[in-house]
């Protein structure tokens, strides 16, 4: 146990600049989950974010020589506001690496705070490595987003919060994780006073770090971090965080971009607060394991780790939101190619709210249709309505948990292209800046021949599109390598089911 840490959290003084955040009572979410959900508001500080604690407690510790000197930081997000926010109530420099892609509003609240902003790269590994330089160049001291001792105990300032404000049984607290920062600090503490409480840890299915290196017993890169929840993209748990975490840490749990939105939702149900999407991985993570387990009567802990979202983003969060609640299907029908069928349709749909309903003429025989209907999960299931249509005599695919389907196609007008040869579909992630779209065309559309092409902005800070090209099957093997320098992140998607009902 490390216990080494007992004392830093306690002494650290971050609240020259943080603010004791309340736990609140999530009264709407307790009820639907016959628990005594708490939550612990991070939301609420100066910089919207947890993460001033362990920036400030880091920036404290420093000798007034390298005060002199200043500090550097590379972040497209929370730690640029913490690091910022925290140089500037000490009088001390701060420069502040983000990527080209981060949007305004981060940008503006970091030189609101302080910061000397260096815009650099496409990607934070970019960023980072710039910052590095930086550290070197100009003597400055680089603060770590999380993998440092000092930024730990900061952040551990929330586990000691807890237990002053909550004297009760606690049986679960639900922790967001990134490089692992917030749950070593809050982990080291509650363990070492609480050790029958359990502490787990939630990861965005996509940046799964802490529990592959779970797995393997050991630190791992992922290949291929998913960036919906930004503020935990991270492709390796920290060094120190992760010793810490084999030590505290009982559990890891996934949960996928439609839980968290509909943890976003919960949130703001209950406190009205917007989190950002690593905001409500916590509570996302809590409500999964609630239903595995089929617990009841406890008191659960989670943490808002924050709430700097872009206002454009929650057009997303709310369409996807009732999909995490179960309280929509989406699925692929086919239905007889003609008069009155769907009519016929509707009525075995029963009292059922279509939400969505997308027709494309595909034979004389047959017509394919992409249908959103309104589920009420308390007292039915998808299974139940994909039994009642199927004994209708419509063949039904669920599409519900069809990221192509929820990104893409419900969006897409057109059909099937049949005089198209030779096509593979990819889906792809690409920074989102001006220009970024245009240039991704080029360097795609130079290569092969575009037969499809998709793009909606979801006002995140990478764009997603579908893409079909023409490639003769000899020049398959050199798409992986053509691909990979085009430096995206991507997913083939030619064998998708949604693909071929609707578009193939």
């Amino acid at each position: 146990m490390p216990n080494q840490y007992i004392r830093k959290i306690l002494e650290a003084p971050v609240y020259d600049v943080a603010v004791e955040t309340p736990l609140d009572p999530a009264p709407f979410l307790s009820e639907r989950l016959i628990n005594n959900i708490l939550i612990k508001r991070e939301d609420l500080q100066p910089v919207f974010s947890f993460k001033i604690r362990g920036a400030y407690n880091k920036i404290v510790q420093l000798s007034e020589e390298d005060r002199k000197k200043g500090v550097v930081c590379a972040s497209a997000g929370n730690h640029a506001q913490g690091v910022a926010l925290a140089a500037n109530k000490l009088g001390i420099r701060s420069v502040i690496v983000m990527p080209t892609t981060t949007p305004d509003i981060k940008v503006k609240a970091v030189r609101a705070r302080g910061g000397e902003v260096v815009l650099h790269g496409d990607a934070f590994d970019q960023s980072l490595a710039y910052a590095l330089e930086l550290e070197v160049k100009e003597g400055l001291s680089f603060i770590h987003p999380y993998d440092d001792p000092d930024t730990i105990a900061g952040q551990g300032t929330i586990g000691m919060e807890i237990l002053r404000q909550h004297t009760g049984p606690l049986d679960v607290i639900f922790i967001p994780v990134g490089g692992g920062g917030l749950i070593a600090g809050i982990s080291a503490y509650i363990k070492y006073l609480r050790p029958e409480t359990k502490v787990i840890g939630v990861e965005y299915e996509e940046s799964a770090c802490l529990k592959a290196a779970m797995e393997a017993g050991e630190r791992v890169v992922l290949s291929q971090v998913g960036l919906f929840a930004d503020g935990v993209a991270v492709a390796q748990i920290g060094k120190e965080t992760f010793r810490v975490c084999q030590q505290c840490v009982d559990e890891v749990i996934t949960v996928n971009a439609d839980e968290v939105c509909a943890g976003i939702k919960d949130l703001f149900e209950d406190t009205r607060s917007l989190t950002e999407t690593a905001g409500a991985v916590a509570t996302a993570g809590l409500k999964k394991y609630v239903e595995r387990e089929n617990i009841q009567g406890q008191t659960l802990v989670s943490i808002a780790s924050g709430a700097n979202i872009n206002f454009d983003r929650l057009r997303y969060v709310a369409e996807r939101a009732d999909l995490g609640e179960g309280k929509e299907a989406i699925l692929g029908v086919t239905i007889p190619e003609n008069p009155g069928s769907f009519k016929r349709f509707c009525e075995a749909i029963g009292r059922r709210n279509i939400t969505e309903f997308n027709y494309r003429y595909f034979d004389n025989r047959d017509a394919k249709i992409f249908v959103g209907v309104q589920m009420h999960p308390d007292t039915e299931t998808r299974e139940k309505l994909i039994g009642e249509l199927t004994e209708a005599g419509y063949p039904v695919q669920d599409l519900t948990d069809n990221e192509m389907a929820k990104l893409h196609v419900r969006h897409m007008v057109g059909g099937h292209a049949p005089g198209v040869v030779d096509e593979v579909v990819y889906r792809f992630e690409f920074p989102e800046r001006p220009g970024a779209l245009l240039r991704f065309l080029q360097r795609v559309g130079n290569h092969w021949n575009i037969s499809m092409f998709h793009y909606r902005n979801h006002g995140a800070a990478y764009g997603r599109v579908v893409v079909g090209m023409q490639v003769p099957e000899e020049e398959r093997g050199q798409i992986p390598i053509f691909l990979d320098e085009v430096g995206y992140h991507y997913w083939e998607e030619s064998d998708n089911s949604v693909y071929k009902m609707f578009l193939s």
